[in-house]
């Protein structure tokens, strides 16, 4: 460990909720070790809940699941509803299945998760947990304003939306073969905001249309930039319910497609799992229509619905985007590792092509390569860049490969 990291964790408080004595001196001895300073103790979930409440100091509370009084599950809805910003760890002996239930809620309750482990505890996995922390200014600062209606449509009007890219590189080979794009508002005031500043406003509003064929009019313009400096990528537009249902959608699109010089099968068009469970019939007309004109279809975020695979087979699609909650920390978790396998059967019995969305380690690729995953996206490749910076991304990432 560094001098600069022991002199932060030395900056932190630490709460160790665990109602086993020897337990949490284990915990404090390794916190110790690792350079903090600043340590308190709670024997069950009332007494960690009373203390967390009285004064919001807390940095990181690890919490055990199984204790006395109140438990580790209850103390999370707790501070899930109180305005506590105290950042959590959880711990168990029960089990890794336990483990995963339990963070999943956590997420679902939008608490600060730094993560998990079963015990006991190593300084490695402290050391990486904490890692992770951010102090909550630090995170304030990256919500964006709520913005108008109207004030959103303007930025439109003036083309301040454009769309960045993410590679997706295929897994056998480290070949960079297409990149997904994801919208941005570069805004004269707060800078690069993030698409949950603005897509629920225009999506409720019933506006999404025009900020839609902004993206995918430039998507388009960038792809036929690239292959104009050999670089033969195919793109992905992420398509909303509004857009879906738009008559002749397929035949706009394709004319945009020729009037650039490019093939249907440049631009892959994604719709999320729970759009793919539609009766619309012009939705799926539209969905037919594209596929039969050689656009690909991509299923994404496979995982979060409640979808048969007779609803999904309803749509011609050619790939099928695992979603990151199955994916970021599988090489770590055994619960996730069997999700993410059965995920990837599914894409192989049906003779798919498998996306594994949010790759954040090496750990993680080499477990994706290993389990036959056709491609990867994520931050251990790369965050989305704007469409300038692709070709030399590119030039450095095939110095790898």
């Amino acid at each position: 460990m560094t001098q600069d990291n022991r002199t932060r964790l030395a900056d932190l408080r630490f709460l160790i909720a665990e109602d086993d004595e020897f337990q949490r001196h284990w915990l404090r001895v390794m916190l110790v070790k690792l350079g903090a300073q600043h340590i308190e103790e709670a024997e069950n979930g009332r007494a960690a809940l009373d203390r967390l409440l009285s004064k919001d100091d807390i940095d990181v509370s690890f919490i055990d699941l199984n204790m006395p009084c109140m438990d580790g599950i209850e103390l999370v809805r707790h501070l899930a509803q109180s305005d506590s910003r105290t950042a959590i760890v959880l711990t168990s002996a029960l089990g890794s299945a336990l483990l995963f239930s339990v963070e999943t809620m956590s997420k679902a309750y939008e608490v600060n998760l730094l993560g998990t482990f079963e015990k006991p505890a190593t300084p490695e996995v402290l050391q990486d947990l904490i890692g992770r922390y951010q102090p909550p200014s630090a995170r304030r600062a990256k919500t964006a304003p709520a913005f108008t209606l109207e004030e959103i449509r303007e930025g439109i009007r003036a083309g301040q939306f454009e769309p960045f890219f993410q590679p997706k590189v295929e897994l056998a080979t480290g070949k960079v073969k297409a990149v997904e794009a994801f919208v941005r508002w570069r805004h004269p005031q707060h800078g690069l905001i993030r698409p949950p500043a603005f897509i629920p406003v225009l999506e409720a509003s019933g506006h999404m249309e025009d900020l839609t064929w902004l993206v995918i009019e430039r998507s388009i313009a960038a792809c036929r930039g690239w292959h104009d400096q050999g670089l033969p990528l195919s793109v992905s537009i992420n398509l909303s319910a509004t857009s879906l249902a738009e008559q002749g959608l397929a035949e706009r699109i394709l004319a945009y497609i020729i009037q650039h010089g490019l093939q249907p099968q440049d631009l892959t068009i994604e719709i999320t799992e729970l759009m793919a469970m539609t009766d619309v019939p012009v939705c799926l007309e539209n969905l037919a229509r594209l596929r039969m004109k050689g656009f690909g279809l991509s299923i994404d975020d496979y995982g979060t619905a409640h979808s048969n695979v007779q609803q999904l087979l309803r749509i011609p699609f050619l790939d099928l985007k695992i979603d990151r909650s199955f994916v970021a920390g599988a090489s770590q978790n055994k619960q996730m590792h069997i999700a993410l396998s059965s995920c990837l059967e599914l894409a192989r019995k049906l003779r798919r092509n498998s996306v594994a969305v949010g790759v954040e380690t090496r750990e993680d690729w080499d477990l994706l390569r290993d389990l036959g995953c056709t491609y990867a996206q994520g931050f251990y490749i790369a965050r989305p860049m704007e469409r300038d910076a692709v070709p030399g991304w590119i030039e450095e990432w095939s110095q790898f490969f």
